[in-house]
């Protein structure tokens, strides 16, 4: 349909939040249309650089424990807590080193609306994770690699 805008670094961009979890559920959709006939090679390719710039083609990964440079302080109340039996306060969240506990294979919110990230767990919106992020994001890579991608 519509025209897509483009941060310099190939990813769409969106107006708003978590531009990532809109960018790899739309590349998930972009398969399964190319899976049914509709812009086949176009629309794998598109989905392929969406992917990989999650995935860290442009030098940073955004996906918490792979790739390089990935997330350390995603905002991700466990994962930014002591170990057991110590107890969880907000203090313990704001603390500004990395999470004590990795959430491995969390994709993180990504850039802002300039292109620029800050790994930084007080900031919610580029480091939020949730399950609605991972399912597109991981429903895509898959799809990536049953293709060979």
């Amino acid at each position: 349909g519509g025209a897509v805008l483009y941060y310099g670094s190939g990813l769409g961009a969106v107006l708003g939040r978590q531009v990532l979890r809109e960018y790899a559920n739309m590349a998930f959709m972009a398969l399964l249309a190319a899976d049914v006939g509709v812009h086949p090679d176009q629309y794998r390719q598109w989905a392929r650089s969406q992917i990989g710039y999650a995935l860290g083609d442009t030098g940073r990964s955004f996906v918490v424990g792979f790739g390089t440079n990935p997330p350390q302080r995603p905002h991700h109340r466990s994962s930014s807590c002591p170990s057991r039996p110590s107890p969880c306060s907000f203090a313990d969240q704001q603390q500004p080193g990395p999470n004590p506990h990795t959430l491995y294979g969390a994709l993180v919110g990504g850039p802002n609306g300039q292109d620029q990230y800050t790994d930084d767990r007080k900031d919610y919106v580029s480091n939020e994770v949730a399950c609605d992020y991972n399912a597109g994001f991981q429903s895509a890579v898959a799809g990536l690699k049953h293709l060979r991608m």
